[in-house]
């Protein structure tokens, strides 16, 4: 059977940790094209300015279009060209940091610095490309990023409900993990550079991302609510620095060398519903969580556990906490959208049906608003 694991070079997080961004640069020459968004790029202002001072190295500063799209990639690699820039950094949230995936290329180095710790994404070779008008375009993979830098002191002062999304996005890691391992399906981390069409044969995941995995979910509910609260008084305290490489780092390997399944189609089945843009991605990972253990029949006592973390540490346990009021009329259409045929919804380790996800979807919210009920 073939596997497959990938991960960073190197991953360090740490308090006031983008003072010394400028000592990866100098490993590899001196001059890096900063990819920021302008409010991450503000935010931290005064620490990207020390350490360029202290290791005497040049951030190339360009204004971020605030979308990763083919023009602003070619654009952006026209500019690293002209300065000789000897590495990218991406700064910030989601886009600007899956356009410094892009910009770079798998060509040069690449280190990834989040600003917020909502998504798994810093640490893997994937990004989602969109139009300029912000529409999806395509999913394009890179060799994974040469260093992951957490600054814990920056993350500790975002709004909480950054840390709390990230916690609803690695909640699904360890039962996606559980499904693929169990049908052997392929995952992220063998598919080869570029795009995702590729003669590059399937690799399933390893035990080494299984345990991850396992480790992550075990780390959130060990640790979960004392980092939120901690979160909540700008604090860094041993537990937020366990959830954020817990959000972070083993989730992002665990979904990439353990694979995806039910948890995350039912997020994109929920894109279609308006009421719920609003909400992050985590957020409706979490629910999606929810609907892929009544899908798969999980113990009760698997559920209760999950709404019990959810409710601690104020993640959507039904549909109401997603703003949405009445899905009667539109539950098929989400549970179709999940189960469109690239869907990861099909690793799940038994035949999906488009009806059995409504059903999923209906009862994961009743027991959510239940167990809300009698808390």
């Amino acid at each position: 059977m073939r596997k497959a694991f990938i991960c960073p070079s190197k991953y360090v997080q740490g308090e006031n940790e983008i003072e010394n961004l400028g000592y990866f640069v100098k490993q590899y020459g001196g001059t890096a094209l900063l990819i920021a968004d302008s409010f991450a790029k503000k935010l931290v202002s005064n620490k990207l300015e020390n350490t360029q001072a202290k290791f005497d190295v040049k951030f190339v500063n360009v204004e971020f279009g605030g979308e990763c799209s083919r023009q602003e990639v070619e654009r952006l690699q026209k500019i690293a060209v002209e300065n000789k820039c000897d590495c990218i950094i991406g700064l910030g949230g989601g886009k600007a940091i899956d356009t410094a995936k892009c910009v770079n290329g798998g060509k040069s180095r690449l280190i990834i610095v989040p600003t917020i710790a909502a998504t798994d994404a810093p640490t893997s070779h994937s990004a989602v490309l969109y139009t300029p008008e912000g529409d999806f375009d395509d999913y394009a993979y890179f060799t994974s990023p040469d260093v992951v830098l957490i600054d814990l002191t920056v993350i500790a002062n975002a709004p909480t409900r950054f840390l709390v999304s990230g916690m609803g996005d690695a909640l699904s890691t360890y039962f996606e993990a559980r499904a693929n391992s169990k049908w052997h399906r392929p995952v992220n981390a063998g598919l080869p550079c570029g795009s995702l069409k590729g003669d590059c044969p399937p690799a399933r995941g390893t035990n080494t991302a299984m345990a991850l995995a396992e480790l992550c979910y075990k780390t959130l509910i060990a640790e979960g609510y004392k980092a939120k609260t901690a979160c909540d008084a700008n604090m860094v305290t041993q537990a937020l620095e366990d959830i954020v490489e817990t959000n972070i780092l083993l989730s992002g390997l665990g979904f990439e060398s353990a694979g995806l399944g039910g948890a995350h189609a039912i997020h994109d089945g929920f894109t279609i519903i308006e009421e719920a843009h609003k909400f992050t991605h985590g957020e409706k990972v979490a629910f999606g969580t929810i609907c892929q253990l009544v899908l798969e029949n999980a113990p009760q006592e698997e559920i209760d556990e999950v709404l019990s973390f959810c409710a601690m540490v104020g993640l959507p346990m039904c549909l109401a906490d997603l703003g949405i009021k009445d899905i009667s009329d539109r539950v098929m259409a989400v549970a179709e959208k999940a189960c469109i045929a690239e869907e990861s919804i099909h690793n799940m380790p038994f035949p999906i049906t488009a009806e059995g996800v409504a059903a999923a979807i209906i009862v994961a919210d009743r027991m959510g608003s239940a167990f809300k009920d009698c808390i």
